[in-house]
């Protein structure tokens, strides 16, 4: 992807321009990341509740759907894991697995005498694995 910055002094507001060949899953995710402020928005029992980053756990696929757990509690999302991996702080959220991404800032614990794989321990003791497939992304991601 090329990026290109221009200062212009006589510019109010700043103003992002996305020229792509096709519009994509990927274009329309960057331009909602880019668009910024909208808050994440979690439903349960029919009720929508404002999620903020920092107190999400996780974000996984289950049962052809996304769920987000806090320690609050989990809750379905309409976006997809691909969208939100794009619109999250790539710096604090991974994906661990073709299903799920966690939040490193609310690690507690690593295991990695797991023969090939890691296990994740976040707060409120919700235990995750990595799978073999993302263990190195992993690793580079924490520092390991």
């Amino acid at each position: 992807m090329k990026v290109t910055v221009r200062i212009d002094p006589n510019c109010g507001e700043p103003e992002v321009a996305l020229t792509a060949p096709a519009l994509t899953d990927e274009i329309r995710a960057l331009a909602a990341r880019l668009e910024g402020d909208a808050p994440l928005i979690g439903w349960r029992e029919g009720s929508a509740f404002p999620i903020r980053e920092e107190a999400l756990l996780r974000c996984y696929g289950e049962d052809k759907g996304v769920r987000a757990q806090t320690e609050d509690g989990v809750y379905d999302l309409r976006e997809r894991l691909y969208e939100l991996e794009a619109r999250l702080d790539r710096h604090a959220f991974v994906r661990i697995s073709q299903s799920e991404i966690v939040n490193l800032r609310r690690v507690t614990a690593l295991d990695l005498t797991l023969a090939g794989t890691i296990r994740i321990t976040l707060a409120g003791g919700t235990v995750c694995y990595v799978s073999r497939r993302y263990v190195k992304k992993i690793k580079e991601a924490i520092g390991l």
